[in-house]
């Protein structure tokens, strides 16, 4: 597919291009046509109209809406993507039916306009505003999100249009239908996964917020803890020695099962004693202890869940996970890429088998100069699952 930068995105949203946004394909696996909304004239929702499904959404912030008394169409998004629509609107002064594309317009610049009172709304109506969740497309990874990222990225105000791109039959565009369309009206396109890759390498999403000694059985270290400020999730990076470029450190994903109760199906505790017995005795070195990542980041329950299809099912790791509807892996590692830059570390030797860890901090501007394993003894209950993770994740085992 012909994606352009999501820096070349940005300047034409910001030139009041409209942009064709891609989704994943396990997800919508579908395009919008999403324009700033402070571009908006009659003509470009008359366009949008032509183009699309014709149900014009506009995404705003939570507390644009709650101004405006636009409470959610119904209590809870009962839709499997957890769109949130409010009520949906018509701005009452100079505008007709609503319908048309010079009225939409008209409601769709209201909305953004400072001046705008509850009263001013006409409801139900022909323009549907959608509350972004907070962290963007960082936390849904929808277009919702991916409007307002992007009006904000461009320095505009927080607000979008989109709508579903279809074709002359009806069906939704994708793929082939999506390239021909683009080319054809010159309408740039890109990807929410792109823009999440950026924004995570343009952007900080944690906080120191502690720092205390902590002696261990391998060794003392110096604690430091910080807040995701996306996730929600506190992290912890144990630091031997003083920071410094090119240390050891090992990226370590919570598992309690194995880090707390010493789970003899995986290897994760061995590699945490391993790591730490090896970072103490280095001189200078860091584990940081990434939370949120239980069961290759589906949770403890979805984990145990895994774990019983294994047992009843004889599926392995990956085919558990995938049948329970999950990624085979949904970790991400760019935090640990802004914990080092908060410790001012730019380049590290890796503990580490996972392939992902090393391009998750490569991605976010840490460079690994070395990657160093961290094989673990097998037995008779981590065999099978070491074997899987070695021909279908590509750990180095």
């Amino acid at each position: 597919m012909n994606l352009v930068s999501i820096e070349e995105g940005i300047e034409a949203f910001r030139n009041g291009e409209f942009l064709l946004v891609v989704d994943a394909a396990d997800r919508e696996n579908e395009a919008d046509l999403i324009m700033a909304a402070e571009k908006v004239t009659p003509e470009a929702v008359a366009f949008m109209v032509r183009y699309t499904s014709g149900l014009i959404c506009q995404p705003m912030l939570g507390e644009q809406l709650d101004a405006l008394e636009l409470p959610l169409m119904v209590p809870a998004a009962g839709d499997v993507h957890h769109t949130q629509f409010t009520v949906s609107v018509d701005h009452v002064p100079g505008t007709t039916t609503g319908i048309s594309a010079e009225d939409r317009a008209n409601t769709i610049l209201s909305l953004i306009d400072p001046g705008t009172r509850p009263v001013d709304l006409a409801r139900p109506g022909h323009v549907f505003p959608l509350r972004y969740t907070s962290g963007g497309v960082l936390r849904r990874p929808g277009h919702t999100e991916a409007g307002v990222d992007l009006a904000v990225l461009a320095s505009l105000y927080p607000s979008a249009i989109l709508c579903e791109l279809v074709n002359d039959d009806g069906t939704m565009s994708r793929g082939d239908d999506l390239e021909r369309f683009s080319q054809e009206h010159g309408i740039k396109m890109i990807s929410i996964e792109d823009l999440i890759t950026y924004r995570l390498q343009t952007e900080n999403t944690v906080t120191r917020r502690a720092k205390a000694s902590l002696p261990t059985v391998h060794g003392d270290f110096t604690v430091f803890g910080y807040l995701d400020q996306i996730t929600g999730a506190e992290h912890v990076a144990l630091i031997s020695g003083e920071p410094a470029d090119g240390m050891l450190v090992r990226v370590h994903s919570e598992c309690r099962t194995g880090d707390v109760f010493n789970s003899t199906r995986c290897d994760c505790r061995w590699q945490l004693d391993a790591a730490m017995d090896q970072i103490a005795s280095s001189g200078s070195g860091a584990v940081i202890y990434m939370d949120g990542h239980e069961g290759r980041g589906i949770g403890l329950l979805n984990k145990l869940a895994a774990y019983q299809r294994q047992d009843e099912g004889g599926e392995d790791t990956v085919e558990a996970n995938l049948n329970l509807g999950f990624p085979a892996d949904a970790r991400r590692f760019e935090a640990a890429a802004h914990i080092l830059n908060d410790l001012d570390v730019k380049s590290v030797r890796l503990l580490s088998n996972n392939p992902q860890k090393r391009a998750g901090l490569e991605l976010a501007g840490i460079k690994v100069t070395d990657t160093v394993a961290l094989i673990a003894p097998t037995n008779e209950t981590n065999r099978e699952y070491l074997n899987t993770k070695a021909t279908k994740m590509g750990h180095s085992l």
